[in-house]
């Protein structure tokens, strides 16, 4: 008799539970798809705090997936990697979320753990031709270039337009002189894309010593692709200087620098001319005007100019 009367003034136990969880269903898509519309449009904190919210209520991996998306883009690198480490102890089997730790690992400058994370996702899954390109860039960054060369091979293989991939590939060959192998890949890439700027760029690089007037055109090409291409500039001025050329190259960083009058490097080079040219005076105030936009300049200085620079080291610079 006593059951039958709490059941009445109270529910049914069973039903009761099942309106709790429809409830509970209910606040966690709420949550959820807000913290999703929050996040498009850049309302990152708050994103996180709906994300945070939801998993409350319900341990769902597509939501955790966001929530590690919205602490990266955050920089709350420590945060977004305990919840990519959560996602793997869920579900061990996804490789994209071993590549998205494998990547704060490599910004991070954790390059052993890139390799292992990059490992890992190709485990899951063989196809994953980003997790071959991270990898390899991971082990280039631990100096072992004949392993980035074969993961490199590993990724063109399973897509065989990697434009990326090609171009990584070159550029480490090129380091390694094996010019004709690099050559090979820039070719591949162009005949992919005929506007890919860092192409041209490497593909400069490798003529100058045989081809200065090739590599001239190439660099000039790229400018014509992209006023303005930074590196272009600085290549074009470096051959002109290689040549002493100097006037020439004077001129032609007097030209990118009033384009862009921060650019430091262009301000460094120029410097360089003018110190080769025999203008120690201007070459100096170039110098601290490297120095000034970018405290790093001075790992620029090379040869004779870095000589000249350390009879300065004392100097106030600014």
């Amino acid at each position: 008799m006593g059951n039958i009367f709490k059941t009445f003034f109270t529910g049914n136990p069973s039903e009761q539970e099942d309106n709790k969880a429809k409830t509970d269903k209910k606040n966690f898509e709420l949550f959820k798809y807000d913290g999703m519309r929050a996040e498009r449009i850049g309302n990152i904190d708050y994103a996180i705090k709906c994300y945070i919210e939801a998993l409350a209520i319900e341990e769902d991996f597509e939501t955790l997936s966001y929530l590690a998306k919205a602490y990266i883009q955050q920089n709350e690198l420590d945060k977004a990697m305990k919840t990519l480490e959560h996602m793997i102890d869920i579900d061990p089997n996804v490789s994209s979320t071993y590549l998205t730790a494998a990547n704060i690992c490599y910004v991070r400058e954790c390059y052993q753990m890139t390799i292992e994370y990059c490992i890992k996702a190709i485990q899951a899954d063989e196809s994953n031709t980003e997790a071959y390109l991270l990898l390899a860039k991971g082990n280039h960054a631990m100096n072992d270039d004949i392993n980035a060369i074969i993961n490199l091979t590993e990724a063109i293989k399973r897509k065989e337009d990697f434009i990326e991939a090609y171009l990584f590939r070159a550029e480490i060959l090129e380091k390694l002189n094996e010019h004709e192998s690099a050559l090979e890949d820039i070719e591949k890439v162009l005949n992919l894309n005929a506007e890919e700027e860092a192409a041209y760029l490497l593909r400069g690089k490798i003529k100058e010593s045989v081809s200065p007037d090739e590599a001239m055109t190439d660099y000039k090409y790229v400018t014509e692709l992209n006023p303005f291409s930074e590196q272009a500039y600085i290549h074009i001025g470096q051959l002109l200087i290689s040549e002493k050329k100097y006037a020439e190259a004077i001129e032609h960083f007097n030209g990118a620098i009033e384009q862009k009058e921060d650019f430091s490097q262009a301000y460094n080079e120029r410097g360089r001319a003018k110190f080769l040219s025999g203008d120690k005076d201007g070459a100096l105030l170039d110098m601290k005007k490297a120095m000034e936009l970018d405290p790093k300049a001075e790992e620029n200085f090379n040869g004779e100019f870095n000589n000249f620079a350390n009879m300065y080291s004392g100097t106030k610079l600014f």
